[in-house]
């Protein structure tokens, strides 16, 4: 399992509903290396690809992913409420629903650093952690599968229609900005 960190993104900030769709493929990405490595035993040891893997899945959620939220809930969603549209005013349930999700992956993302880290420092992970892990991973992931078909699906092409040309400006820029890119 090749640890592959940053594949270039298909969009830019000039496009950043395009990049906030990269990034979900990101996401995707890093959780399947993540539960590939979960589905050795607990009672081995990661081996030093797979925890280059985990590195590199943890690093991201720590960091970049975070990133990710704040475009959607400091600029995307406020500019979607603030729109006079009926179409962005029919979807807010959505965006609370995705506010939701977004809590409960901060806390899922939470155990399983621990977890993984408790496994690497320790070499081993008792069978009912693992078993533990292999769970919330499982359930990270189907709880991603539905919040990012709903985001591409339906959020993302709602905000290309009901966002002017400026707005979308400014989610890039706000979107750079948080990455200190000029």
């Amino acid at each position: 399992m090749p640890v592959q960190l940053g594949s270039q993104p298909e969009h830019g900030f000039d496009e950043p509903l395009g990049l906030l769709s990269d990034c979900h493929r990101r996401i995707e990405r890093f959780l399947e290396m993540l539960k590939k490595v979960a589905e050795q035993g607990g009672a081995d040891a990661i081996n030093d690809e797979g925890r280059r893997a985990v590195d590199a899945a943890l690093e991201y959620f720590s960091t970049a992913a975070p990133r990710h939220t704040a475009d959607e809930e400091e600029s995307l969603f406020p500019m979607l409420r603030a729109c006079d549209s009926s179409d962005a005013r029919a979807a807010m349930k959505v965006v609370e629903a995705l506010e939701h999700d977004h809590a409960a992956a901060n806390l899922a993302h939470t155990e399983i650093h621990r977890l993984f880290s408790l496994w690497i420092d320790q070499r081993f992970l008792e069978p009912s952690l693992h078993r533990k892990l292999g769970s919330l991973l499982r359930e990270l992931r189907e709880m991603y599968r539905q919040h990012i078909a709903v985001e591409d699906r339906d959020l993302f092409p709602l905000a290309a229609r009901v966002l002017s040309p400026a707005q979308v400006a400014e989610l890039g820029r706000q979107m750079a900005q948080r990455r200190s890119v000029a």
